[in-house]
């Protein structure tokens, strides 16, 4: 036996013991945080509560993290892409197309070491967020149901009380709830008994050989279900209130993904399958009255009753009728003989997605329901924080009624950039900590911007959602990366920093307003001058000079992230996404900085600097920041022969600020058209 063997069950029931006593002394253990889900949003606060340390804990009713995807998807695979290969060696670029890794500082701890798969199985996930939870050594106690959640206000404030399954009661100043979806929706109409769960159908196509299945549903789950059985069963109908809408067409990540679409193929190509459109509401889901043969001993023949769809309106005496026996009259083909869902049917599945679970918050404590959505989600403010229930903040899936059907907020690769700004407001509210910022010289702003359009992961995934905020300072600026951009009339307070008089520039990534064919000739502008048509996901920049209030923002443009600015630019749409030309896109985006902030940007070097300085009484500002404080370009003979070959350099009717050419950029820009000058009318 191995000698450490007895110290080590010493050592484990000694920690029994202990986190028993911490647990039940008094009745009630107290946290500063609590955690409610140990899914993605719960582990990744955790991880930034973790290293503010911060006194909280991670509550979690399974035995494992991430516990919805033992069961779900269905079907076992995910349809979040895994790119491992992007021919960058940039760790932010690269989360741009990892949609499964969750942000640390570990730069190991990423998805591709559990799976490489570019559709990963979904066991693979449960297995990277215990990975995650170990090596960052988060605090998590697991097998806590909690089942109720109350909340009481004293002089110090308000405190939410966790009651769990034994009775015994948690108690925080603020909790973070990242439950998740996970109560199957379902929709109320006559022969809904008689209908089966995604949550609870057979995922064996065997067992749909030769059947006639009608799915309600038109989304992932509902074409995930339909793709598992398209080679067994006889036809796959599916019928929802909407028409299908997909991924590629509204860049909405929720969207039907290619991945699950073949049963468009066989329905389009007319293979036994199809779409239908009706509300569900209106539907009554029956069988039909039918009276069996007899045999020769005058037994009636038992025969298997297919289950029929019918409309309300054709059901008589609905109040005294038995919902699952119909007659032929009250069936749709009675009335209308080509009726599309005419013949019967042998199982009929509800794949209608999942919804919050509300029933576990008291009337003290609950959230409203979303005013979209129908109600699935609760409503949260634009920092997330739950309406009327302050101390309360939702994550991950759950909060996603901020940005339901247009970001990524519902999904790993969108949340986890919010989960970042909800606790970076926490850390401004609660422990007095503003905002993080970059403070830069204004001369940089440019550079700084390229680096971020060119590389952040937040504002690309959360686009129209997260975005950078620039606040303008004179000859500095202060830089804040993915603050929530709904949530700009309250930046002061939750930032922590005041905007001055000269203004900011929000930064983010957007894609055009502009219904166009997505695969046709002209879905896609290279031209700069028209970069205000691009239709794909490009970075805009508004200029305010004042932050927008609350009233401006209810009255924004309809489809418009924010309100209407001073001025706005887009950058123009690139096919590589990478936005670095210096004719499309980073002279275009010097012009509108320079409008901003009312100086000249342009880049100098250490000749054209001394010759400002002699002839100006106030140089420009690249001049004044670098040269004159002795941090030009040291001298070079060879730099400077290149240069004058290049015909880059100055001439001397450019020092006496006569001429509009741009000496940062060679003379083949003028000849293809661009405007050269700053179009400033600066004193010098």
């Amino acid at each position: 036996m191995d000698s450490n063997l007895p110290c080590y069950i010493l050592f484990i029931l000694i920690g029994c013991v202990t986190c028993s006593f911490d647990n039940h002394h008094n009745g009630t253990r107290r946290y500063e945080y609590c955690v409610l889900g140990a899914g993605p949003s719960g582990l990744q606060m955790g991880y930034f509560l973790s290293k503010a340390k911060r006194d909280y804990i991670i509550l979690e009713r399974n035995s494992g993290p991430g516990s919805f995807f033992y069961k779900y998807p269905r079907h076992r695979k995910l349809i979040s892409i895994n790119k491992i290969y992007t021919g960058r060696q940039n760790r932010e670029f690269n989360l741009r197309h990892d949609w499964n890794s969750l942000l640390s500082d570990d730069p190991e701890l990423l998805f591709k070491r559990v799976s490489s798969e570019f559709y990963p199985p979904a066991d693979a996930f449960p297995l990277y967020l215990s990975m995650f939870v170990e090596e960052l050594g988060l605090k998590v106690r697991y097998g806590v149901d909690v089942g109720r959640i109350r909340t009481v206000q004293s002089d110090t404030g308000r405190t939410y009380i966790l009651t769990d399954q034994h009775a015994s009661d948690i108690t925080c100043s603020v909790l973070l709830v990242a439950t998740g979806l996970w109560v199957p929706q379902k929709v109320e109409f006559v022969g809904a008994d008689l209908v089966e769960g995604y949550e609870s159908i057979s995922t064996n196509p065997e067992d749909y050989k030769n059947q006639a299945v009608l799915i309600l549903g038109k989304g992932n789950s509902a074409f995930e279900t339909a793709q598992s059985i398209l080679g067994s069963a006889s036809r796959v109908h599916m019928l929802s209130s909407s028409p299908v809408r997909l991924a590629w067409q509204t860049h909405y990540v929720g969207d039907l993904r290619a991945v699950n679409n073949e049963l468009i193929d066989t329905y389009q190509l007319k293979s036994l399958d199809g779409l239908v459109e009706a509300r569900l509401e209106k539907i009554v889901i029956a069988k039909q009255k039918e009276q069996g043969r007899k045999r020769s001993g005058g037994k009636k023949k038992e025969r298997k009753r297919q289950l029929y769809l019918t409309l309300k309106k054709y059901v008589q005496n609905q109040e005294n009728k038995n919902s699952s026996d119909v007659t032929g009259e009250e069936l749709p083909g009675y009335h209308i003989d080509n009726f599309s869902m005419r013949k019967p049917y042998d199982r009929v599945i509800r794949c209608l997605g999942f919804r919050f679970n509300f029933s576990i918050f008291d009337s003290s404590t609950c959230p409203p329901n979303s005013d979209n959505a129908k109600g699935r989600l609760p409503g949260v403010t634009a920092w997330y924080e739950g309406k009327n229930t302050p101390g309360l903040f939702v994550l991950g899936t759950a909060a996603h009624s901020r940005d339901y059907r247009s970001s990524a907020g519902g999904f790993v690769h969108g949340f986890r950039y919010t989960a970042r700004a909800v606790h970076r407001v926490l850390e401004q509210r609660y422990h007095g900590n503003p905002w993080p910022s970059t403070k830069l010289l204004t001369t940089q702003l440019q550079s700084w911007i390229l680096k971020r359009v060119g590389e952040a992961s937040g504002p690309y995934q959360m686009f129209e959602v997260l975005g950078d905020v620039i606040l303008l300072r004179g000859s500095h600026c202060e830089y804040m990366e993915e603050f929530p951009l709904q949530a700009l009339p309250q930046f002061a307070s939750l930032s922590g920093h005041e905007v001055s008089s000269q203004g900011l520039i929000v930064v983010l990534m957007q894609y055009g307003k502009k219904k166009i064919d997505y695969l046709g000739r002209s879905r896609a502008h290279t031209d700069w001058t028209k970069a205000w048509k691009s239709n794909f996901l490009h970075p805009v920049l508004y200029y305010y000079d004042s932050l927008p209030t609350e009233e401006e923002m209810k009255l924004r443009p309809h489809g418009w992230p924010l309100p209407r600015p001073k001025a706005i630019h887009h950058m123009v749409e690139d096919f590589l996404t990478e936005w670095e030309s210096p004719l499309s896109h980073i002279q275009p985006l010097r012009r509108f900085l320079e409008h901003c902030v009312q100086t000249d940007l342009r880049a100098f070097y250490a000749e054209s600097c001394f010759r400002w300085s002699l002839t100006h009484r106030k140089p420009p500002l690249f001049c004044q920041q670098g040269y004159l404080k002795q941090q030009g370009v040291a001298q070079n003979g060879q730099l400077r022969q290149k240069a004058q070959d290049a015909d880059i350099l100055p001439t001397e009717q450019d020092a006496a600020g006569t001429s509009g050419s741009d000496p940062a950029f060679p003379n083949y820009l003028a000849q293809a058209g661009a405007s050269m000058s700053s179009g400033l009318k600066l004193d010098f």
